[in-house]
């Protein structure tokens, strides 16, 4: 690949140097490593360096740590010239080396150095001490479990679950979060999360009494507030006495933690509630969870709520896959005088231990509960989103060409006159209900399709795709330089004083007390922006609206979370390091009806079988080299 300026540490040299010039370290990786072999005031190989080096690149590229054994990954056309240590060899340079070992100067060890079952890892001492920190938490969590009268729990599943479309996992969900201390609820789109969610809160709201102090979180505004509406529209719909008066924040604001400080809440000041729900969790990063984790209280329960499949948070870690595919911890075993808290659930649903397989029963013995059955979207969403997630790139292309999965299709990069045909009449659509000032026609049709894009610059990112929208509506020059109605519209920041958050999209609809907004270009006080929260529909004045675009594409990274009937799924003509499987996955779950994805046959294949493989310690137990002192679970 090739270097651009910005990127080229003129000063490097060495090993360093080499690699900075073919493009796989970057300007930062060089200069932070430059720093640590500095603070070690000893001389330092460049074979350590390049191991520290890559070090620092894995966190930049999302990891917690390096892994040695996959090495080989960075090979390319662009490494051929590099030499790239044998694992071996960088690992004995590592330990050896005054990064690892200390020196003279001091006890400063910015590397650490662990053995695992994916092979030996390098972290940088923060991210090992988060990591460490939140396999000690959830271990000690683990030791005990809250003290649940078993005919209570049977009663208050019965009395909450009482829909026949209620499953068995569903019901699951509830009596382990009863019975343990942390919970991981998994699951795609549509299988209930949310349902399950506001009913766990019922069961252990009956369980405990009036005065069960719920916090609700989500690592963004806008899933905070999607998180509200749901838990309040579907608590409702229970018929619980459940009170809903706890509101939905950000991680950040549950902790009190505000950028360039210490959270207010901590081991030292733990949190008061009772229960925390953590919705998106496949967006935490491990620098949040170990902060969540530090400041909960010991007999408060946590339930982890997501999607692990989907995107991962854009900082470093991958938690809730972790957590989801935990295996091999070692020293985590209950009280003896405590009855195992997974036979104590299953008791309480009536569910024998041998209706569940062998890795529904592993999971569930971490607390992890896994809802499969989908209710939002088609068979052939799910059939192809299940191959995708399996990485069978020839059954993906197998279905979307198959008769039997009519609402997953294959579109070719230069056959879009279908596409066309549905982007003009969701246009119109859109306009009519909008200079009707029908907010919520206007919202429906907003939601009926959106085309999501890997990139946002270029021909096939979401710029060249809004170009090419906005030129088959035939939106004039007037309307681009004004608010008009039928316009869609993108929030980019969060704003607080109007409950808007980045990533919320809306339309531009006449204002429906009277004023006209059929001229083009019309100025803002004939035009009011509908919104909709849950089942709420909201209207703001244009001007109270500062950080807005026109979203007539977006990409798949700001989609998430969000639903849709129709999707269409644009990927890159030529390989793209964007393009994997998580995310091509997040695409076609937007979906609720129909999935088109344009694309060739190769590219697709590329994407099933490229993945996003965040390297880290926290799936299975980790082991100093030597054996020396104890295992890290």
């Amino acid at each position: 690949m090739s270097i651009s300026d910005d990127q080229r540490v003129q000063r490097a040299s060495g090993v360093l140097a080499d690699w900075n010039e073919a493009g796989v370290l970057a300007a930062a990786d060089v200069h932070i490593t430059e720093r640590l072999v500095g603070m070690c005031a000893e001389p330092v190989s460049d074979t350590a360096r390049l191991g520290a080096a890559l070090a620092v690149r894995a966190v930049r590229l999302g990891s917690t740590c390096l892994a040695l054994d996959r090495l080989d990954e960075l090979a390319g056309d662009d490494t051929a010239h590099l030499t790239i240590p044998a694992p071996v060899v960088l690992l004995g340079e590592l330990l050896e080396s005054p990064l690892v070992a200390g020196s003279d100067a001091g006890p400063l060890r910015p590397l650490v150095v662990r053995d695992s079952v994916d092979g030996p890892l390098v972290y940088l001492q923060k991210y090992f001490r988060q990591e460490q920190m939140i396999r000690d938490t959830l271990a000690r969590r683990a030791l005990t479990a809250p003290t649940v009268d078993p005919d209570a729990l049977r009663i208050a599943i019965a009395t909450v679950y009482t829909s026949p479309e209620d499953g068995h996992l569903q019901k699951l969900a509830a009596a382990v979060a009863a019975t343990r201390w942390t919970t991981v609820l998994a699951g795609g789109p549509g299988t209930g999360k949310t349902y399950t969610v506001a009913r766990i809160l019922a069961v252990l709201d009956a369980l405990q009494g009036p005065g069960l102090r719920i916090g609700l979180c989500a690592p963004t505004g806008r899933a905070a507030a999607q998180l509200q509406a749901s838990v309040e529209a579907e608590s409702t719909q229970s018929g619980s006495d459940l009170p809903v008066t706890a509101h939905a924040v950000t991680l950040h604001s549950l902790l009190g933690w505000r950028p360039g400080a210490n959270p207010r809440y901590g081991r030292g000041r733990t949190l008061p509630h009772d229960v925390i729900v953590v919705d998106e969790t496949s967006m935490l990063s491990m620098t949040a969870m170990s902060r969540l984790l530090d400041a909960v209280r010991p007999d408060a329960r946590v339930i982890f709520v997501g999607d692990p499949h989907q995107l991962a948070s854009v900082e470093a870690g991958a938690v809730l896959a972790d957590l989801v595919e935990r295996t091999d911890v070692a020293g985590v075993q209950a009280d003896p005088g405590t009855p195992a808290v997974s036979k104590a659930a299953l008791d309480a649903v009536g569910t024998p231990d041998h209706e569940l397989g062998p890795e529904e029963a592993g999971q569930l013995a971490d607390g992890v509960i896994t809802l499969r059955r989908q209710f939002r979207f088609g068979g052939g969403i799910s059939r192809v989103a299940a191959a995708v997630n399996s990485g069978d790139a020839d059954e993906v292309l197998r279905l979307v060409a198959a008769e039997d999965v009519p609402n997953v299709e294959l579109v070719a990069p230069d056959d879009l006159d279908e596409i066309r045909a549905d982007l003009v009449e969701w246009g119109r659509t859109l306009r009519a209900a909008a200079r009707r000032g029908d907010a919520s026609a206007a919202l429906d049709a907003l939601d009926a399709h959106r085309v999501l894009c890997a990139h946002r610059e270029g021909t096939w990112g979401v710029r060249g795709w809004s170009a090419r929208i906005t030129d088959w509506l035939g939106t004039t020059a007037a309307e681009h330089a004004g608010w008009y109605a039928g316009q869609p519209i993108l929030v980019t920041a969060n704003d607080r004083q109007t409950s808007t958050f980045n990533g919320d999209t809306g339309v531009v609809i006449a204002d429906p007390e009277g004023r006209s907004a059929r001229g083009q270009g019309v100025g803002r006080d004939a035009v009011r922006v509908a919104f909709r929260r849950g089942g709420a529909v909201r209207l703001l004045h244009p001007t109270q609206l500062a950080d807005v675009v026109s979203v007539h594409a977006m990409t798949i990274h700001r989609s998430q979370g969000s639903q849709f009937d129709q999707v269409t799924v644009v990927l890159p003509p030529t390989g793209s390091e964007l393009l994997t499987r998580e995310l091509l996955y997040t695409a076609i779950t937007r979906a609720r009806e129909h999935v088109r994805i344009v694309g060739t046959p190769e590219v697709l294949a590329a994407a099933v079988n490229r993945r996003v493989q965040r390297a880290s310690g926290l799936r299975s137990t980790v082991m100093p080299f030597g054996g020396q002192g104890t295992p890290a679970t």
